[in-house]
């Protein structure tokens, strides 16, 4: 059971460093106070994870499906064990340094290299893999234009308002956009950890597969992992806040709602459909889009650089990692 052990880490260290990028606009905004906005993220990460999965549980079946980790013996659990060991290496240095780096692409990555230490490229079905390429394609293209037309859509529409009415009206709105993008983080990421969960008990001989070849997640899966999320959450991070919310692009309240609209539509939909994106990618595209919006050069594009090049590494980093963790564990263990 230390693979099971191991994904519980993995959940954990996601709500700890990947959540705060739901609330980090709010809290830029000072629409939330930082504390606040954490028990905030907390109660909504639970949530998400919960309600969502128990309706539509798509995002989790293509996470299960995506490898094989088939080996002789205990080879199974062993390079899972390592591919999840490599993800929280890999997320607890982007914390450290404050690059908020995708742990959604972390975790497809460590899980690929490490079953290809089994099975090489027949160990991966490209099949459910590459649904991730469209969420990648689809959480840039949507998180960015979506983040820019909502921004002048709104410029358009209140132009005659007083300032002091439309603050007022994107404060109850911006609070509104941060619990849903914390509800999708939830609804997106815990099901992604929950489709890894189920893999583990599989391989622990603790689960079955249905007719369609998909995991029946109990619900006592579901309460486990979101409430692991929702302990990660309350450590808190204000370090990726600052990058996503402060560093990047200065917000103001109307822009802050526009990019938590942005990205919570697309996170909404493509969770219907069972495609797996980045929260963080939709999150941080959709703020370059509002900061555009007003003039290029208020997007601070060396941090942009930073996170772009984070996740341009995340893929061959994590999945390299995974890879020769896989292969030390199986020569040690």
């Amino acid at each position: 059971m230390i693979t099971a052990v191991l994904v519980m880490g993995v959940i954990f260290v996601n709500g700890w460093t990947d959540a705060p990028n739901a609330i980090a606009t709010a809290v830029s905004t000072r629409v939330l106070a930082p504390r606040f906005a954490i028990g905030m993220a907390v109660v909504c990460n639970f949530l998400g994870a919960l309600v969502m999965t128990f309706f539509n549980a798509q995002v989790a079946e293509t996470i299960s499906k995506i490898v094989s980790f088939d080996g002789q013996g205990n080879s199974s659990q062993i390079a899972l064990a390592a591919s999840l060991f490599a993800i929280v290496v890999w997320s607890v240095a982007a914390w450290f340094f404050g690059i908020p780096t995708s742990e959604s692409h972390a975790l497809i990555a460590g899980l690929t290299g490490a079953a290809m230490s089994l099975g090489g490229v027949y160990a991966v079905n490209f099949d459910e893999w590459i649904k991730v390429i469209i969420g990648l394609a689809v959480s840039t293209i949507f998180g960015f234009f979506g983040g820019y037309f909502i921004t002048k859509l709104i410029e358009l529409t209140f132009k005659n308002i007083a300032r002091r009415k439309a603050d007022r009206i994107f404060n109850a709105g911006q609070g509104l956009g941060a619990a849903a993008m914390a509800f999708l983080h939830g609804a997106q990421d815990g099901q992604k950890f929950m489709g890894v969960f189920m893999l583990s008990l599989y391989y622990n001989g603790l689960a079955g597969k249905n007719a369609n070849g998909a995991f029946t997640i109990p619900i006592w899966v579901m309460v486990l992992c979101s409430l692991v999320m929702g302990l990660g959450t309350s450590v808190g991070g204000m370090r990726i806040i600052k990058s996503v919310g402060m560093d990047m692009v200065k917000l103001e309240k109307y822009q802050g709602f526009s990019a938590d609209i942005s990205a919570a539509i697309c996170l909404f939909g493509t969770s219907l459909l069972g495609i797996p994106v980045s929260t963080t990618h939709t999150k941080t595209t959709a703020i370059m889009g509002v900061g555009a919006a007003k003039r290029l050069s208020s997007v601070n594009w060396r941090i942009v650089r930073e996170m772009v090049m984070a996740w341009v590494f995340t893929f061959p980093g994590c999945g390299i990692i995974a890879f020769l963790m896989a292969k030390l564990f199986l020569a040690v263990f």
